[in-house]
């Protein structure tokens, strides 16, 4: 997956976290961003990252994410792979 496609798939699950009032105080505290921080560090493929990997952390949230953006379940690892430290290190 490219980038640009792995940053759109982040950016809207920023937008599902942030109509999301059950998950979202979840996870500002989880990062410790703040509710400003989500627009204004939109462009910043770090954190695009960490929204995926916050995302990532329940099967279910994956499960409602892509089934609300009609994207396959794997599309969520396969975008994190794309974007800066989403690389899995192989220690063998």
């Amino acid at each position: 997956m490219r980038q640009e496609h792995a940053e759109t798939i982040a950016i809207s699950a920023v937008g599902w976290l942030a109509g999301n009032d059950e998950l979202l105080p979840v996870f500002l505290g989880a990062t410790g961003a703040s509710e400003s921080d989500l627009r204004a560090r939109l462009a910043e493929p770090d954190f695009l990252g960490s929204v995926l990997d916050f995302l990532m952390m329940d099967d279910r949230w994956v499960v409602e994410f892509c089934d609300g953006q009609a994207l396959r379940y794997d599309q969520i690892m396969q975008a994190r792979q794309a974007l800066p430290g989403g690389v899995q290190t192989n220690w063998t």
